[in-house]
C-alpha cells in the first residue's frame, strides 16, 4: 500500500523541526544546505521563526547557578584567567527547545504545554482573501490530522505533553516537568488502545524534546479512547514488548 505525501507539507513540517532544535547536527547541516537553494523551506524556516520567537521574549531570564559557567570550564579543561571570564550570552539563533525561558514558561501549566505543541506542529496558513466554501449537512468532516495528550503522573502533575501529527505520522513528546530517572534505567512510551494490550512507541530521553516517527499500523490504532504511558524500564526497554517496570504517568488522547 502507497502513501501519499504533501511535499509542502514536509518543508513546513521539516522547518518547523529546524527552528525547534529537535534535528541532530548531521540533520541541521543538511537543512542549511538545502536552504541556499529552496525557497519553500527558507520561507517555512522564516515564517516558524516569527511564529515562535516571541513565546520566548514573554518570558523572564532565568540565571544559572555562579557554579555553573566555571565547572563548564574545568570540564574543557580551560583555567587561569578564562575561568574569569563570564558566561557568554545565550544564541538567539539556538534551538527553542534548549532555550531555558522557554522551559520555564513551559512548566507554568501543562494547559500551556499542550497549547504549545499544537503551535509547534500545526502550520497555520496565512489568511487568504478566497471565499471559503459554506459547510452544509452533507459536507464531510474532515479527518483529525493532529492529536495531543497530557500525560499525567499519579499526582496528577503533567509529566509530559505529546502531539501527534497523523499526517506525517510524526510525534513530539515534550517534558512539562523536570524527570529524574536513574542511570541505568529507560523511560519508554506505551500506546493503549481501548481492551487491547499496550503497544510500544519507543523508547526516549525523559527530560528533552524527543521527535518520533510512528509506524502506519500504530497511527491507525490513535483514538480519544486511546491512553498514552510512561514506564520506567531496563536500560534500552522492555525486553518482553510489554512494560515491566513501574507505569510513572499516563493520560488521554484527544484531537486538537
Amino acid at each position: 500500500m502507497t502513501t501519499t505525501t504533501d511535499p509542502h507539507g514536509h518543508e513546513k513540517l521539516r522547518g518547523a523541526e529546524y527552528v525547534l532544535g529537535v534535528l541532530d547536527a548531521e540533520q541541521r547541516r543538511e537543512v542549511e544546505r538545502q536552504l541556499l537553494d529552496d525557497p519553500e523551506l527558507a520561507a517555512a524556516v522564516e515564517a516558524w521563526q516569527e511564529r515562535l520567537a516571541p513565546l520566548a521574549e514573554e518570558i523572564a531570564a532565568t540565571q544559572p547557578a555562579a557554579y555553573v559557567w566555571p565547572r563548564i570550564l574545568a570540564e574543557l579543561g580551560l583555567g587561569g584567567s578564562v575561568m574569569a571570564r563570564s558566561a557568554p550570552e545565550p544564541s538567539a539563533s539556538g534551538g527553542l527547545w534548549n532555550n531555558l525561558r522557554l522551559w520555564h514558561w513551559i512548566g507554568i501549566g501543562a494547559s500551556a504545554v499542550a497549547a504549545a505543541c499544537v503551535v509547534m506542529l500545526v502550520t497555520l496558513p496565512r489568511p487568504m482573501p478566497t471565499p471559503t466554501p459554506v459547510p452544509t449537512a452533507t459536507t464531510p468532516t474532515p479527518p483529525t490530522t493532529f492529536m495531543v495528550a497530557k500525560i499525567e503522573q499519579d499526582n496528577g502533575v503533567a509529566g509530559w505533553t505529546a502531539t501527534m501529527d497523523v499526517t506525517h505520522h510524526r510525534m513530539i513528546l515534550v517534558p512539562a516537568t523536570p524527570q529524574a530517572i536513574a542511570s541505568d534505567r529507560s523511560t519508554q512510551l506505551w500506546l493503549i488502545p481501548p481492551g487491547q494490550k499496550p503497544v510500544s512507541v519507543g523508547v526516549f530521553i525523559p527530560d528533552k524534546a524527543n521527535s518520533m516517527d510512528l509506524p502506519i499500523a500504530l497511527v491507525k490504532q490513535l483514538s480519544d479512547k486511546a491512553l498514552l504511558a510512561v514506564s520506567v524500564e531496563p536500560k534500552g526497554g522492555s525486553p518482553t514488548g510489554q512494560p515491566t517496570g513501574p507505569v510513572i504517568a499516563k493520560g488521554s488522547i484527544t484531537g486538537a
